[in-house]
């Protein structure tokens, strides 16, 4: 019961954390459908050239929020796939705190962030090109799924309330998740995650990217140290962290019920992590 109490109170900071920008992306979803129904679909039509820049720079940010901020707004049809898998690229939560514990190192710290933005560009840019040339659709249509799938329209008549009745539907599903993962980490524990990744493998990449898709900053932090201590390379690192979206994807599975996309999504996602961290550790 104790370690329950702990869980729950280890991992409510961050859950809180995260409400401003959940409350805040669904507000202008809301807002953007009742408001500027127009001004949408010409954002949408004009700002997948530039979204995928923005995004990789927001996501530079030591806060996972802006993961779950960029979920929320693109099942809503308010920015496009490939603005969603920049800012998942180069999201940094707890790791960019480690490594900024260490100033002797922050020539690394630089490179690393340096790396994780121009990959987020590359892709972002590269999925929203090649998604322009396939097809288009109407994006905006996706708020009235949201809307439907948590019941909300009897709500609507305004901005507020139903921008309310989302973020606490989105907020109670990754509090769950987030716990359930918490309490998974630790009966694992960390030094056994830890010695996955302690071998000489080529393929250390790969694994560190899958290690970067559990959902809790535990997993962020042990690639970091790894790192710091030389147990991983380089390439390793970039690629667990470009992975690690925070609760980003939970907030995307949730959200987006499209699960084909959903899958195509973290294919890439995971596919750029690992293969840029094997060149980059082929090369350095």
């Amino acid at each position: 019961m104790d370690h329950i109490v702990e869980t729950i109170l280890h991992i409510l900071p961050d859950a809180l954390r995260m409400l401003p920008f959940l409350f805040g992306a669904y507000l202008l979803m809301e807002y953007m459908e009742h408001k500027a129904p127009d001004r949408l679909k010409n954002m949408m039509a004009h700002s997948s050239g530039s979204g995928a820049v923005v995004g990789a720079l927001l996501g530079c940010v030591p806060q996972c929020g802006f993961s779950v901020a960029a979920a929320n707004l693109f099942a809503g049809g308010v920015v496009s796939a490939g603005t969603l898998l920049a800012v998942f690229l180069s999201t940094s939560d707890e790791a960019l705190f480690v490594l900024l514990g260490h100033p002797d190192r922050w020539g690394e710290i630089l490179r690393l962030m340096g790396c994780k933005v121009v990959l987020a560009v590359v892709v972002g840019l590269l999925v929203d090109h090649i998604g322009r040339k396939k097809h288009g659709h109407n994006e905006h249509e996706h708020i009235h799924d949201l809307c439907g799938e948590c019941g909300c329209g009897q709500h609507h008549g305004g901005v507020l309330r139903p921008a309310l009745w989302h973020t606490l539907h989105v907020f109670v599903f990754i509090f769950v998740v987030m716990f359930l993962m918490d309490l998974g980490v630790h009966a694992i524990g960390e030094d056994r995650l830890a010695a996955l990744l302690l071998s000489d493998n080529p393929l250390q990449p790969v694994l560190a990217a899958l290690m970067g898709f559990i959902p809790n900053c535990a997993v962020s932090v042990v690639l970091t140290e790894l790192y710091l201590s030389g147990g991983i390379s380089f390439g390793s690192a970039l690629a667990g962290l470009s992975t690690s979206a925070g609760v980003g994807l939970l907030v995307l599975w949730r959200t987006h019920k499209d699960t084909k996309t959903n899958l195509k999504l973290m294919a890439i996602l995971f596919a750029a992590a690992s293969l840029s961290g094997i060149l980059l550790q082929l090369v350095m």
